[in-house]
């Protein structure tokens, strides 16, 4: 079968030719197929690893002075601040609360129209938590002023310092996380995390990495990212529910990739369950309803 969509590597939550999944950047509401842009996060290392064309960067000359910017001077460093996050919210957290779903939106998404896909949800008993991406940008931008009819969309993370904005969203996950749950009674709720193309790495990478526990995790059009250590993962999601949702015409996921997906999850002792719809890349509401619905109304056990 062919490979991703004409090219051996895929953006951040897809999968490549091979079955791995890589670093999808994808817009499916804010941005045409045809503006799609890709990378694979496996293919670099940390930041200025590859492809630095910084003149700053490149050592001077034999029996060159050394200035300001030279490499003897500049250095990388970070320091942590504080930030602001969005998020939105669908239902509440009431007495009849039988599920609470952590959805993470995909590549140029923003989590007030991702939310949106979720209001067949809402039934009184359900409460859908949308945590928005903290990297915003104009979306095709081709130069020239923004106005108010500018498109905006965000991502998790790029190649650049990368390892560092991981972290910061697995904290970030994990602080909204508490905020939410700490109203709510853990014991009595089924807790769904869900994640739609690059925000399937991202809910990969929580769950693997983070304080969540969720009862269930969706990976929908995208799986675990290739740098993730799958056996801790497998350690982490001892008794949870994992299923990988599929369209049909899904022109980035394949029936090989799929295939290929499944048995790298299944060799670390992950058996995740596969769910397909006749679609492409997108949610689809009646099967997003099945998968909701056999909760039971929510509550585990």
């Amino acid at each position: 079968m062919s490979g991703v969509s004409g090219t051996g590597r895929a953006p951040d939550g897809g999968m490549d030719a091979a079955g791995r999944p890589g670093e999808r950047r994808e817009s499916a509401e804010a941005t045409s197929r045809g503006e799609r842009t890709r990378e694979h996060a496996a293919s670099v290392g940390p930041a200025g690893a590859t492809g630095d064309t910084d003149p700053t960067r490149r050592p001077e000359a034999a029996g060159g002075a050394a200035d300001a910017t030279s490499p003897e001077t500049m250095r990388e460093q970070h320091i942590t601040v504080p930030r602001t996050a969005r998020y939105y919210t669908l239902g509440r957290a009431g007495p009849e609360l039988g599920q609470v779903w952590f959805v993470c939106h995909g590549y140029g998404q923003l989590a007030a129209r991702f939310i949106r896909r979720f209001r067949g949800l809402d039934n009184g008993r359900r409460l859908i938590v949308a945590p928005e991406a903290l990297s915003r940008f104009y979306l095709g931008d081709h130069g020239g002023p923004h106005g108010p009819e500018s498109r905006v969309g965000a991502t998790w993370m790029t190649r650049e310092d990368r390892l560092r904005e991981i972290d910061d969203y697995v904290r970030y996950l994990d602080l909204l996380h508490d905020h939410v749950m700490a109203g709510v009674d853990r014991a009595s709720v089924r807790v769904v995390v869900l994640g739609f193309s690059q925000g399937t790495a991202t809910v990969a990478r929580w769950v693997t990495l983070g304080r969540v526990r969720p009862d269930e995790l969706i990976l929908w059009a995208g799986g675990f990212p290739p740098d993730l250590d799958l056996q801790r993962a497998a350690e982490r999601l001892a008794g949870v529910r994992v299923r990988i949702v599929a369209g049909e015409q899904d022109r980035l996921v394949t029936p090989h990739a799929l295939e290929a997906e499944i048995g790298r999850l299944r060799a670390h002792g992950l058996e995740p369950e596969l769910i397909r719809f006749d679609g492409g890349h997108h949610l689809d509401p009646d099967t997003l309803g099945r998968l909701a619905d056999e909760g039971g109304g929510g509550r585990p056990g």
